[in-house]
């Protein structure tokens, strides 16, 4: 677990690898070549399983194992940077109708440390999962703000090795990579935190992908936050194959949240992701597309959380054009359409 060198040709210096960039024609998130974990698997998991940190009775990883009738939501914290006040208004929002609050990183937009944003969330009455990526941080500053989490008391972390920075972004500054999101969920879970892990289910190595989710579990992780793919069968199936590999975590999947081409465009141009492009199209076309997107997103919801394996979905995405308050009433409202209030 604790070999940084990477495997060579990854700009991330993966061991545990491939991430959730990968390309459809299987190219490198960044570079031209050829993802080096296409035609040779990452080894297995080579650490010591992790036992489960019990969830506090309140959490969402709580709600999920309980079963509840009504859906688990985790929805994506999208606030303005450096301003606590906007960061409150959107909380106050979406902490009603949210199981938890999911605070994203930005490769090209910092904001105020995750130790603090958690402290934030919490105050204003939210449940923050914090995801903390690799790209910035050097493992010590990793632990550091896995200490500082589980000081303040987040629900729980995603553990991710975070998206690189392309070429343009932020030139000269430099992109760390010590560890992968395996090897953090591990650090994490010795840390007693609740763990999260994404991952891609449509995203070339497609076949390697189910067994990821089982090494990743065995890390430590306890919910595996799926990303957006175009139909409610592929996630399906990716579920099944990931239980056939021996994963028995909860999976929470993506809900395409967007009212607006600036809100749709963003979510269809990451790799790694699909949407359904129909849909988008005729929600852009209807005459009201901000309602046209939420019953869209419900819709999608509802489909999603009716496969077995699936506890919750994540509202995914910017929503509005219109800035961040906009867009959590946006997600809110989607939240209740699919029986999801306060």
């Amino acid at each position: 677990m604790d070999d940084v060198r990477g495997r060579p040709g990854c700009p991330k210096r993966m061991v545990f690898g491939p991430c959730g960039g990968v390309r459809v024609d299987e190219r490198c998130e960044v570079a031209e070549h050829r993802c080096v974990f296409v035609d040779e698997p990452a080894p297995a998991w080579q650490g010591p399983p992790s036992p489960p940190v019990p969830p506090r009775p309140d959490s969402l990883l709580a709600a999920a194992a309980a079963a509840r009738a009504r859906p688990v939501v985790l929805t994506d914290l999208t606030v303005p940077p450096f301003d606590r006040a906007g960061l409150r208004r959107v909380v106050e929002v979406l902490a009603p109708v949210s199981d938890g609050l999911l605070a994203g990183e930005h490769a090209n937009r910092p904001d105020l440390p995750p130790t603090v944003v958690a402290a934030e969330v919490l105050d204003a009455g939210g449940r923050p999962w914090t995801t903390l990526a690799c790209r910035d941080r050097n493992r010590v500053v990793l632990e550091q703000e896995l200490a500082g989490l589980a000081a303040v008391g987040v629900d729980g972390v995603l553990c991710v090795t975070g998206d690189a920075r392309g070429p343009g972004v932020r030139p000269g500054v430099t992109q760390v990579f010590d560890l992968d999101g395996p090897r953090l969920a591990a650090l994490a879970a010795a840390a007693g935190l609740p763990v999260a892990v994404p991952e891609s289910p449509v995203a070339p190595p497609v076949s390697l992908r189910p067994a990821r989710v089982a090494d990743k579990q065995r890390a430590g992780a306890q919910l595996c936050v799926l990303n957006h793919v175009r139909t409610p069968a592929q996630v399906a199936a990716f579920v099944a194959a990931a239980r056939d590999a021996g994963a028995t975590l909860p999976f929470v999947a993506a809900v395409a949240v967007y009212t607006d081409e600036r809100s749709a465009r963003v979510l269809q141009r990451f790799p790694g992701l699909q949407m359904d492009d129909a849909t988008v199209e005729r929600v852009l076309a209807a005459p009201d597309p901000r309602s046209a997107g939420i019953a869209a997103a419900v819709a999608e919801a509802r489909a999603l959380l009716a496969v077995p394996g699936v506890v919750g979905v994540n509202l995914s995405g910017l929503a509005s054009d219109g800035g961040e308050l906009a867009g959590a009433r946006v997600k809110a409202e989607v939240a209740a359409g699919i029986g999801r209030t306060a």
